[in-house]
C-alpha cells in the first residue's frame, strides 16, 4: 500500500495546475515515502483537463479522475477519495491557496497517532465582511452544535487517515463538516496552523450565497450527530408534546362545556380548531419518527449510491478507461 495520497479537486484552474503538480512532487519526495498525487477534474471547461493529461502521462505517480460535470466541490473530494490508495490521504484546493511547505505539519501530526489533522487558517488574509466574518460566525455555531474544539471547519486542507475518511458519507456541502463527522465515529482530532495565502490567479468560485447552504447543511449535521440512529427521539418527542397539549386544552374546553355550559364554539372557537391542530400534528410527528426509524436500517446497507459520476480514470501512460460509476 502507499504511504500517502494527496487528493485535490480542480475546477477551472488551469493556471494553477502546472504549478501546484511542481511544488507537490518536490514536497513529497522530500518524505522519502510512497505517493501518489490524485487529481480530480470536476467539470472544468477550460485548459484544466488538457493539462492534468499531459502530467499524467509523464508521471506515472498521478492519477486524474475527471467528473463527467460540475458536481461540487465535495463530491470531487469524494471521488478522491474513493480512488486514493494511500494510507494517510491529505486533501487541498487546487488554486494555490494551500502552501504544500505545510504538508510535513500534517504528516507529523498523523505520525502522532491523530486520525484527523485539520489545518486552521489562524491569520487570515480575506476580505473581512464578505469572508472573514460570515466564516467566523460559522465556525462558531459549528463547534458549538458539533461539540469539535476547532477553529476552522471551513478549510478543505486536512489530513486523514485512510480507515477514517473512507466511513464518512459526503455530499452536498459536507466537507466542510468532516471533523464533526469524524468524531462521531471517535476520530481524535487536531489542529495546525496553515499559512492562508490571497489566491495568486484567477477568480474564487465563492462567495456570500455560500453562507445559506452551509446553514442549511449545518441544520443536516446536528440532525446526523445526535439523531441518525434514533429519529423517533426527535419526532416522537415533538410529536407527544404536540399531542398532549392539545389533548390539554380539549379537556379544558370539554370540563368548560360540562360544567359551566359555556358555549365552547361561539367563545372559543379558535383555540378548540387549535387544539384539533396540535393532536393531529402530533400524531403525524409521531409516524414520520417511526418512519425515519425503519429507514435508518437502510443506512448499513452495502451498495452504497456515490454523489458522482466519473467519465474517466487516467493511470500511466495517459491510458484513459472508461467509467460506468453512477
Amino acid at each position: 500500500m502507499l504511504k500517502y495520497s494527496i487528493v485535490v479537486p480542480f475546477h477551472n484552474e488551469q493556471e494553477s495546475v502546472t504549478a501546484l503538480y511542481d511544488r507537490l512532487k518536490a514536497v513529497m519526495e522530500c518524505t522519502g515515502c510512497t505517493f501518489e498525487l490524485v487529481f480530480v477534474d470536476d467539470g472544468s471547461i477550460d485548459r484544466t483537463y488538457r493539462l492534468l493529461r499531459e502530467i499524467v502521462a509523464v508521471d506515472s505517480r498521478v492519477m486524474v479522475v475527471k467528473l463527467r460535470r460540475n458536481f461540487g466541490q465535495t463530491s470531487a473530494l469524494a471521488a478522491g477519495f474513493a480512488h486514493a490508495q494511500g494510507e494517510y490521504i491529505i486533501a487541498m484546493d487546487g488554486d494555490l491557496q494551500h502552501d504544500p511547505d505545510d504538508i510535513p505539519k500534517f504528516l507529523e501530526q498523523l505520525e502522532n497517532g491523530y486520525d484527523l489533522v485539520s489545518g486552521w487558517r489562524k491569520e487570515r488574509v480575506d476580505n473581512f465582511v464578505m469572508r472573514r466574518l460570515p466564516s467566523r460566525m460559522a465556525n462558531w455555531a459549528m463547534s458549538k452544535l458539533s461539540g469539535v474544539k476547532i477553529h476552522d471547519f471551513g478549510t478543505t486542507y486536512k489530513a486523514y487517515r485512510r480507515e477514517i475518511i473512507q466511513q464518512l458519507p459526503l455530499y452536498g456541502e459536507m466537507h466542510r463538516f468532516i471533523p464533526a463527522l469524524a468524531s462521531w465515529y471517535g476520530a481524535s482530532i487536531c489542529e495546525v496552523p496553515i499559512k492562508n495565502i490571497v489566491r495568486p490567479q484567477g477568480e474564487s468560485h465563492y462567495g456570500i450565497s455560500r453562507t445559506f447552504r452551509v446553514f442549511f447543511d449545518l441544520i443536516t449535521i446536528r440532525f446526523l450527530l445526535k439523531y441518525m440512529y434514533r429519529p423517533l427521539h426527535l419526532f416522537g418527542t415533538a410529536g407527544m408534546l404536540s399531542m398532549l397539549t392539545g389533548s390539554a386544552i380539549g379537556v379544558w374546553l370539554m370540563l368548560s362545556k360540562l360544567i359551566w355550559h359555556i358555549d365552547v364554539m361561539a367563545t372559543h372557537g379558535p383555540l378548540l380548531i387549535f387544539a384539533a391542530v396540535l393532536i393531529v400534528s402530533g400524531v403525524q410527528l409521531l409516524a414520520l419518527g417511526l418512519l425515519g426509524d425503519l429507514q435508518v436500517r437502510n443506512f448499513q446497507e452495502p451498495a452504497r449510491r456515490v454523489p458522482y459520476t466519473v467519465a474517466h480514470v487516467l493511470r500511466a501512460q495517459g491510458q484513459e478507461h472508461p467509467v460506468n460509476e453512477q
